[in-house]
């Protein structure tokens, strides 16, 4: 009876290690998006791009199976946290992809530095400071941000299209004010004009815009418009609707294919649109179509080309993978080996190589475009310009950058 009783036992806690062990050989990771309120179209898009690097890796990394566990946000901070807690606190994952809006970043980069064991890779936030200023040794952003995002585009609105004097349009929040002061400092420095009362910020969510578009000034040459997902939809909508005619210049979530693929929702009064970001729908190079032609087939619900959501959120992804199989799967140490392997990643992504700068923020190609309609009808952003290799202090010296101070609603002034 004794020997049954051992053998018993010796049973149960081999059923109860067995999968324990088999736990530990898989990585667990955990991808943060928003997929609640205005930003939503935008975080799905950005849930197909980890999901088609995954496919492209089989689901494994460095020789173990990669588990995935989602969380959702609102696009606020204290969502995004509540959100990552869950993840890193409760699900146990090892590694985060996320967050996807500009404040939700800053947020994420803070609470990475209370978790130095867990190594935290970036969606899409694109807003200056996740990186620029204090960042955390644990977070890694391989898309390029919000100012990197405007590269060329004040200089094209300012020489081609003759624009001296703009109003600003967009949220009141980082990420708005990181593309804001991407486009009017190079347009102002040339000789632009934005007056500071001619700036107008909405909250996320916004949906009426009929006071806003009554107070927009009639003696400037074109609008500056930071808007994303259903807020750049209602008050494109809107401003249709009112009947105006000032020319656009688009930030790049403000014409991105999470607003011109949206269903029922294409205006051909925004053909013509300048804007910039890290891709482009009608680049004619091998790799950016086999990632739309991938896209386009695992995801025939989709939009017509991927987003910059669904973009960021695979490069971030895949850059975490390549990651895991140069250190074999190693996450010992405090994930030290990973790290050190992401510091040193270069690698060929959709829209050409990136690499990550001393402050683990992106250096890639951007792209100067043109809203256009396709051959079908939708609505693209047709390549003006490949500026190659941007880095986040836009070729100036990090000290000097600085100088520039911090982005928001009156930098530059350029009145």
């Amino acid at each position: 009876m004794g020997k049954l009783k051992h053998l018993l036992a010796a049973t149960v806690a081999l059923s109860l290690a067995g999968p324990a062990v088999a736990a530990a050989e898989d990585i667990k990771m955990g991808a943060l998006a928003t997929l609640e309120g205005a930003f939503t179209a935008l975080g799905e898009d950005g849930l197909r791009g980890v999901k088609l690097a995954l496919e492209e890796f089989d689901y494994m990394a460095g020789g173990k199976k990669i588990e995935l566990i989602t969380g959702s946000s609102d696009a606020s901070p204290d969502s995004a946290i509540r959100a990552v807690r869950k993840l890193v606190e409760q699900d146990k994952v090892q590694l985060v992809i996320g967050p996807l809006s500009g404040s939700e970043g800053l947020a994420v980069k803070d609470y990475a530095k209370t978790q130095p064991n867990v190594t935290f890779l970036n969606g899409s936030s694109a807003a200056q400071d996740t990186t620029l200023r204090s960042p955390a040794e644990n977070f890694f952003r391989f898309n390029t941000e919000g100012a990197q995002w405007m590269a060329g585009l004040g200089e094209y609105a300012y020489n081609e299209k003759g624009y001296r004097n703009v109003a600003v349009l967009a949220e009141d929040y980082s990420f708005p004010y990181t593309q804001v002061f991407g486009f009017l400092e190079p347009f102002c420095r040339l000789g632009g004009k934005s007056a500071i009362d001619a700036r107008f910020w909405v909250p996320i969510g916004n949906k009426d815009y009929s006071s806003v578009i009554a107070a927009l000034p009639d003696d400037v040459d074109a609008i500056f418009v930071a808007l994303g997902g259903a807020d750049a939809v209602n008050f494109l909508t809107q401003y249709e609707q009112s009947g105006g005619d000032l020319p656009l210049i688009g930030g790049s979530i403000t014409v991105d294919q999470s607003v011109l693929g949206s269903k029922g929702k294409a205006r051909s009064f925004v053909v013509g649109t300048p804007s910039a970001g890290p891709v482009s729908d009608t680049w004619d190079d091998p790799r950016w179509k086999e990632f739309v032609g991938a896209y386009q087939k695992a995801f025939p619900d989709g939009f017509p080309s991927p987003s910059l959501f669904a973009h960021a959120y695979y490069v971030n992804t895949k850059a975490a993978l390549l990651a895991l199989n140069e250190v074999n799967g190693d996450l010992s140490d405090g994930e030290k080996k990973f790290r050190e392997a992401l510091s040193k990643l270069s690698f060929e992504t959709p829209t050409g190589m990136v690499s990550v700068d001393e402050r683990r923020n992106a250096i890639a190609d951007i792209f100067l475009t043109e809203v256009s309609e396709g051959p079908d009808g939708n609505l693209l952003n047709k390549t003006i310009k490949v500026i190659p290799q941007v880095n986040q202090t836009l070729g100036v010296s990090y000290d000097k950058f600085l100088e520039y101070g911090q982005v928001g609603r009156e930098n530059p002034t350029c009145g």
